[in-house]
Order: structure tokens, then sequence, then C-alpha cells
């Protein structure tokens, strides 16, 4: 059987899809390759949906981000009084995912996710610190769902990925082609399946990984969500300009800055900003990547994220995304 990682590499420059090619695999069993209409598990980079989905509903003017999440989800505990939409946006809500607990596909409904979080211990007080929460982004979704009427899924697919004509993303709405999926395989080369074909509800995720992960595009439809960004059909440009807003900072790396907006990673890079996100698991990765000021994007991702000395994806992102500015400084 053939061996070795599968995915997808995009490139656009001034509103152009300029590169847009697979490599390997899609499906080693069947020797289906990667092609730019494969779809992927885009795992974390889903929380940028999320994000947009709440800045949309700001913009219809059903919440605001300053608002505490009591005005949505009833009476909370006392010490998450403080919890707002902006700091579960900026991961600054203090949550602690190892003391929610919860795996991806454990059959959680929407309550009873909203139940264990709020029973759950924080591990800093609201807005004191930045601590990266899945569960945060789980609990804008529900948000999403309360003040809508509407499913999420059918949230972003009305308000988000029709306007940008993506027609092939999101959980259970789109006519997959089985075949079109990804299949993903571990460290090891074992075959793990499509991330539709993992324990899921009917609608979709279950509410662990629901908001946070798990949503299913091409990465011609990522190109097509980075020209929407690029316009204000969506998003207004002041909606876009908070978005992306470096609100928090996360770190130094290789003499970079590094913060957090909503749903987005913030670089500073001699300057000018890098505008990202990645998504892992414990076997795919992927990145998307925008450099505003040059009006280019990179998309890139793999079915199979080794990490056995052949390659190792988590470990190279970052080497990869600022070396792309530090080249075209140069």
């Amino acid at each position: 059987m053939p061996k070795g990682p599968g995915g997808t590499v995009v490139a656009a420059h001034d509103g152009r899809l300029v590169h847009c090619k697979g490599f390997g695999l899609a499906d080693r069993e069947k020797k289906v390759p990667a092609r730019c209409d494969t779809a992927y598990d885009i795992m974390s980079i889903t929380k940028q949906f999320t994000a947009a989905a709440i800045m949309k509903l700001e913009l219809m003017g059903r919440l605001r981000v300053s608002d505490p999440i009591s005005r949505y989800l009833g009476p909370v505990p006392a010490g998450k009084r403080e919890i707002t939409l902006h700091s579960l946006l900026t991961h600054t809500a203090g949550l602690d995912d190892d003391a929610i607990g919860g795996d991806d596909y454990e059959p959680v409904s929407r309550d009873g996710m909203l139940g264990i979080v709020l029973k759950s211990r924080l591990q800093s007080v609201p807005g004191a610190a930045f601590h990266y929460s899945n569960a945060g982004y789980s609990v804008l979704a529900a948000i999403v769902e309360k003040v809508s009427g509407v499913g999420y899924e059918r949230f972003l697919a009305r308000h988000l990925f029709a306007p940008a004509g993506m027609t092939r993303t999101g959980y259970v709405l789109p006519k997959w082609d089985r075949d079109q999926i990804a299949v993903e395989y571990d460290e090891d080369g074992r075959r793990k399946g499509r991330p539709n074909e993992h324990p899921w509800a009917a609608d979709g995720p279950h509410w662990f990984l629901r908001g946070n992960g798990g949503v299913i595009s091409t990465p011609r439809d990522m190109f097509r969500w980075h020209r929407a960004l690029e316009g204000d059909r969506i998003l207004s440009r002041q909606a876009k300009r908070r978005m992306f807003k470096p609100h928090v900072a996360v770190g130094v790396r290789n003499g970079f800055t590094f913060f957090y907006g909503y749903g987005w990673g913030i670089t500073l890079a001699g300057g000018r900003r890098i505008i990202e996100h990645d998504g892992g698991n414990d076997w795919s990765f992927g990145e998307f990547a925008r450099f505003p000021d040059r009006r280019a994007m990179v998309f890139w991702i793999s079915n199979h994220a080794h990490r056995k000395g052949v390659w190792d994806l988590p470990e190279q992102n970052a080497e990869l995304t600022l070396g792309i500015e530090a080249r075209a400084r140069d």
C-alpha cells in the first residue's frame, strides 16, 4: 500500500488563485489522489467561522461581544458571571479544557455540554490570561443557536458560506461524494477513516467538537472564504477590523510576537500582519495564513501529520508560515 502523506496546497495573490494542487493520496486503499477539490477536516480552523458568526449576529443587532454569557445562557455560577463573548472569542474566559474533559466524539448534547462547562473549575479569573479553549468556542456555537433560532451549521451556511460561494463546506448540509472526503491516517499509517465516519449526531459533531472544530471544506472553498474576507459583503470593514485586532498577547517566537484576535492568530512581522490559524488532531494538520498587506493567502493541509521522522507538520508549521513572510521582506 502506498505510504506517506497526502494533502493539498493553495496559494492566492491579488484575488487570483495562483496554485491549487494536491500531493499524495486522499485514500490510499482506493488510490484516490489528493486534489484541489478534495475535502478535509479543517479542525480548529473552524473557529474563525464561529467568530465570524458572532460578528455577523452583532451586525444584525442580535448581540454584542461585550455581553456576559448569562444574557444568553441564563443564570451562571458566581465565578463565571464575568465571562463575556469577547473573553470566549479571545480565549481569556479562564476555561480549563482539562478540567472540563470530554472527548470529541462523546455523545453529549448542547445543553449537556453547557452544563458541564458551567460547572467546571476555572484556571484563572475571566479576562486575566490567555488559555486556549476548545470548549469556549463550543459555548459560542451554542450562543449562535440560541440567538439566531437556527442550528449552528445552518446559520453558517446561510450567512457565511452561501454569500461567499462556498458550496463544499459544512458538516452534513453539503451533499458529500464519499470519495471526495480525504481519509485520515495516524502516525503509523493506520487508516482512521473520514471525519464524518466518526461518531456524530444526525446534524454534525457532538458538542465537545461542534463550533471549535470538525468543519469539512475544500481548499478551493477556503480560497473563496479568503476572497470574501477581502470584501465587505459578509462582514463590514469595522467588524473585520475588530476580528483581526491583536486583542491578547500569546507569546514571542523567533523574534515574532503572537496575539489572538477573534478566531484568528495575529502575528506582527516587521510591521506587517500575518492573520492565521492552524488545526490539528492526532493524525492530520492544516494551516490557513493570510497576508493582508500583500493581498496573499496560503492554505495547506495533510491527512497524515507524521511524527516519526518523515515530517512533523505541527513542528514545521510556524517556520514555514513565518518563512514566507521573511522571504517576502528580503
